[in-house]
């Protein structure tokens, strides 16, 4: 075909974009465009960090992409608009993406091939943002699954497509409009955090450093705390910075040149990444968890919590040192690890007795990795709700988590300095009556065996209700 768009989104690279490499082979001239929403639209699903993060990236893709002879297009406003006028425009034969798995995209991309049926534009979804979609890993009986493990076990088994390498060269038409790229400004947001590097560059570094230096050490490393042994590669992949065919690839490459212990550390990383495609799965054959409870004997349960409780939790001013440690971590940098989010999101459901939905929603405005799907899945796992979740009578100990993964109170020490001069042993067990940690730092607004009674009575009480 003469000319073919290529609408990005979540794809942000140009090494093995399927989308993008599809089209360049079929067409002579490629265009790329990035839509850009209004803040408005979507202001419950992101934050100020995860727009600063974007446009960095948009601002290294149009780099990446010039230096290959295309350039990107940018346009605003409503994306099925936006992309109808530009294929007009453009006279485009051809449009071409990659298949979101949350509903929001997919509605685009509904509108966009009925739009293709009535014109005669040809209208091409791939492929891309996961290894396997929707209809592949199924039950025997042809369902999604709904507990991990079997799905895993499905997963492994299916063959994986390969990662192609970077794209050489494009042609784009110069003549096309394209507005500035955006800044938070586009917005009218201001930068609340120190965030990561963007850009495919910089995510390829982080990807290198970490197979290199993290990769071995995975499994223990990841729940230290004050430790940089995740592997902070999240944001990558939901910006699709990186190819995630590419990142399986390369972990399972160097998985074969490490010891048992080694490889049994590999295994535990690329299980995170079956956790990533489970719970898109999820998303993508149940959009209404982002309503609801997955769990249905826990939809309509009331949530007893007092919302200034929700305030102290998300200012980190709990009394609680391992909860405030996290809270003030992501407020500050718009990242905390996986072991510290689920000691925060149990607190906030099963200590305070908070809907989940409030931290879903303070999460998704504050993280630089916010995936709708993981996001959602991790806040219902924690809460007792969701696919495959933790049974609602377990629940995590925030003293007990404390001493088990920051026992030297680094990580406490560095994100609450009113805690700095105080013996780290106490951060793993509560002060006593009325008592505070430091004169300046709060007594606990809750006791948490008191607290885990009071969750265990109202979850038990209302599942049998349902029965």
């Amino acid at each position: 075909m003469k000319t073919a768009i290529v609408w990005l989104r979540r794809d942000l690279r140009v090494t093995d974009n399927v989308a993008l490499t599809t089209a360049a082979a079929r067409a002579e001239n490629v265009v790329p465009v990035y839509v850009v929403s209004t803040w408005r639209e979507f202001h419950r699903w992101t934050g100020a960090n995860r727009q600063h993060f974007l446009c960095g990236c948009l601002t290294s893709l149009d780099q990446n992409l010039r230096t290959i002879g295309g350039r990107l297009i940018v346009r605003r406003g409503r994306a099925i608009d936006e992309l109808q006028k530009l294929a007009v425009e453009t006279r485009a034969q051809g449009l071409f993406f990659n298949r979101d798995p949350d509903p929001f995209g997919r509605r685009i991309e509904d509108e966009l091939t009925s739009f293709g049926r009535d014109t005669g534009l040809e209208v091409v979804g791939c492929k891309d943002v996961s290894i396997h979609e929707k209809d592949e890993v199924v039950a025997s009986s042809g369902e999604p699954f709904r507990v991990f493990t079997p799905y895993a076990r499905a997963w492994t088994k299916l063959a994986k497509a390969g990662a192609k390498g970077r794209l050489r060269k494009l042609r784009s038409i110069e003549s096309i409009s394209s507005l500035p790229l955006p800044t938070l400004e586009t917005w009218g947001l201001k930068p609340a955090a120190d965030v990561l590097e963007a850009g495919e560059k910089a995510a390829r570094s982080r990807m290198k450093a970490f197979l290199e230096g993290g990769l071995a050490g995975y499994g223990p490393g990841r729940d230290a705390l004050a430790q940089p042994f995740t592997s902070r590669l999240s944001q990558d992949l939901r910006f699709g910075l990186l190819s995630i065919r590419e990142l399986l690839r390369k972990c399972q490459e160097r998985e074969a040149d490490l010891s048992a212990n080694g490889r049994k550390n590999a295994q535990k990383f690329i299980g995170e990444l079956i956790w990533r495609e489970f719970y898109l799965n999820i998303l993508w054959h149940f959009p209404e968890v982002l309503e609801m409870e997955f769990n249905p004997k826990f939809r309509g349960m009331n949530w007893p919590g007092k919302q200034e409780n929700f305030e102290l939790w998300r200012t980190g001013e709990t009394g609680f040192p391992i909860v405030d440690a996290a809270m003030r971590q992501l407020n500050q940098t718009g990242f905390m690890p996986n072991r510290a989010r689920m000691i925060v999101a149990m607190f906030l459901t099963k200590d305070l007795l908070l809907d989940w939905r409030l931290g879903e929603s303070y999460f998704m405005q504050k993280l630089t990795d916010g995936e709708i799907a993981s996001n959602n899945g991790g806040w219902q796992w924690s809460a007792g709700t969701g696919a495959d979740a933790a049974p609602y009578f377990r629940i995590l100990n925030p003293w007990t988590q404390t001493s088990r993964h920051d026992p030297a109170g680094d990580y406490v020490k560095r994100w609450v300095p009113e805690l700095r001069d105080v013996p780290p042993a106490k951060f793993a067990e509560p002060p006593g009556a009325d008592q505070r940690l430091a004169k300046n730092y709060p007594a606990p607004i809750v006791d948490h065996a008191q607290a885990r009674e009071r969750a265990l009575e109202l979850f038990g009480s209302y599942k049998a209700k349902k029965n």
